[in-house]
């Protein structure tokens, strides 16, 4: 479907002020700031939006939510195609710029990030010669041909297999589905570890990319020390710290087909003999052990999807928190994350200021963490940040 301005498309009017977010770059159009439309769009068309004087503010994919439009354009003689294929280029060019494209020792790599790339709604994960896209909104379920188009013209030669997968709420109404290939996993490079990443089964598009940067730091403090790593999925924080020289590490999840794939990846890179995984849940785990480690790291999944959540949610990690800082020796580490977009950085800070002070540990802040820098967040889109983490210093 094209974007030219000889379209008919539905024309959106925004209530008086209601542009002033739009004008600062802000890319989402809530249902609560429209006036009126004049057409009756159906989920995923293309929607002009104007402010209340009709002068036109941008385009973009419609549905019938909170988030009515996501922006893509403010220009209304572009097409899909030429929308599509530039910001991939501009994307590409700023992972070229980090260091992460034509990179011996690491192939695997965020390429679109939603709104941090001007394409709301749409992932892109690169895992050596495999592209998953996955798409967020139904305007970007309905452009996988032409996403798939725009990323062989961007990146020619590049792909032996483009799958597209999508998210969990949406599984039951879409099938996930090969453009190119067949083959579901590939064995990845990061930072010379390898790792063998099932994006038909796996979690997400497979792996988690966004912890890179925090996965490297905890190899670089791991020489000679003992590692707990607590909701370790794929084994990913695991490879690192045996590979920093950790004298064990063990690794916890409650999915028993996770155990199988850190053990596969801590096998692929030779570490198997400080290395022992358990099938538990991770707060029995820690409330039944007697071990105490040198350095505990807490990487649970989103306690809270949506603000309803949010409460229950940051009681969640304060008692996860408060259990993981006892297990943690004097002199130790503790690394702790939450990947909660509804929980802000204040808000994680707070919890687990509350999880110490029932843990009666005397405690400093390290270093504070976050996502990739190939998970980039629009200046003018602050949602777009969600993974927080604190380095603690434990006493």
């Amino acid at each position: 479907m094209e974007l030219t301005s000889e379209l008919v498309r539905t024309k959106i009017i925004l209530r008086k002020g209601k542009e002033a977010p739009v004008l600062r770059g802000h890319l989402w159009i809530f249902s609560g700031a429209v006036y009126k439309m004049i057409g009756k769009p159906k989920a995923g068309d293309w929607v002009d939006v104007y402010d209340w004087k009709d002068q036109f503010l941008g385009a973009g994919h419609y549905q019938k939510s909170s988030i009515c439009v996501r922006l893509l354009s403010n220009n209304q003689s572009l097409n899909t195609k030429e929308i599509l294929e530039a910001k991939l280029a501009n994307a590409l060019a700023y992972r070229k710029e980090l260091g992460l494209i034509d990179n011996s020792k690491t192939n695997a790599f965020r390429l679109i990030h939603g709104e941090g790339d001007g394409l709301p709604g749409l992932i892109i994960d690169i895992y050596a010669n495999a592209a998953i896209i996955q798409p967020h909104s139904f305007g970007m379920e309905l452009a996988v041909e032409e996403i798939k188009s725009a990323l062989i013209a961007v990146m020619p030669h590049q792909f032996e297999t483009i799958y597209v997968k999508h998210p969990v709420n949406r599984k039951k109404e879409m099938t996930d589905q090969f453009l190119l290939g067949k083959e579901g996993q590939q064995v990845i490079l990061e930072n010379d570890y390898r790792f063998n990443v099932n994006f038909e089964t796996g979690q997400k598009t497979g792996f988690f990319l966004d912890q890179r940067e925090n996965r490297n730091y905890l190899g670089t403090i791991s020489k000679g020390k003992s590692v707990l790593n607590a909701f370790s999925y794929s084994g990913g924080f695991s490879v690192y710290a045996l590979g920093g020289g950790a004298s064990f590490v063990h690794s916890v999840d409650v999915s028993e087909k996770a155990i199988v794939l850190a053990n596969e990846n801590v096998a692929l890179n030779n570490f198997e003999k400080n290395h022992t995984a358990y099938s538990e849940d991770v707060l029995k785990f820690l409330r039944a052990s007697n071990e105490a480690y040198d350095v505990v790291v807490l990487d649970p999944p989103a306690y809270a999807k949506n603000m309803k959540a949010r409460h229950q949610a940051v009681q969640g990690y304060k008692r996860l928190n408060a259990e993981g800082l006892k297990k943690v020796k004097s002199g130790g580490t503790l690394m702790t994350f939450s990947c909660s977009q509804v929980v802000d950085e204040v808000l994680f800070k707070n919890t687990i200021v509350a999880a110490g002070l029932e843990a009666k540990r005397n405690i400093r802040i390290v270093r504070k963490l976050g996502q990739a820098p190939d998970h980039p967040v629009n200046l003018f889109h602050p949602e777009g940040t969600y993974l927080k983490g604190l380095v603690l210093y434990v006493e």
